[in-house]
């Protein structure tokens, strides 16, 4: 069973919590990369900043969350519940909350929601994101591969939901 999630909004202080969430799931990409850790960093920061503007700008209405188990910060869940779709902005996991079926049971319940809404769930997820295998089972399905994200989606009555 796994551990009790739940989830509050993103409150003033949490920029250095959502930046360390942000960073632990780019720590693979860049470990190959010959700079320092310090020019690392300054480069995490500086795409974690240009990602918050941008989920800002173009989600203007979305819930943006952090995740909590058991009391404790785990991750953050950006969504944006719109009329014709729910988008799953985007959802990570620091990497001690991994793969213990807190991400599931998170998005059974986004599901359940939509299910309920009448409309689709939607994300889009980097080609190579470990996640991936997760949506599949969930019963999103590839719409649309162009580009360096795949869009995927999931319809009411879908298996795996």
């Amino acid at each position: 069973m796994p551990p009790v999630a739940t989830l509050r909004a993103v409150a003033p202080g949490d920029e250095e919590l959502l930046y360390r969430i942000y960073a632990s799931t780019r720590t693979e990409e860049l470990a190959p990369v010959p700079w320092t850790e310090a020019q690392k960093e300054a480069f995490l920061r500086m795409q974690f900043q240009a990602q918050s503007r941008d989920y800002a700008a173009n989600y203007p209405d979305a819930a943006f969350l952090v995740i909590l188990v058991d009391g404790a910060p785990a991750g953050r869940l950006y969504v944006d519940r719109r009329e014709d779709e729910m988008l799953i902005v985007d959802i990570a996991l620091l990497p001690e909350h991994r793969g213990n079926g807190v991400g599931g049971a998170i998005l059974r319940d986004l599901l359940a929601e939509a299910a309920a809404a009448g409309k689709p769930a939607r994300i889009h997820v980097e080609h190579l994101n470990p996640a991936l295998r997760l949506y599949e089972r969930l019963g999103f399905r590839r719409i649309d591969e162009g580009g360096i994200y795949l869009l995927m989606e999931w319809t009411p009555g879908a298996a795996g939901a």
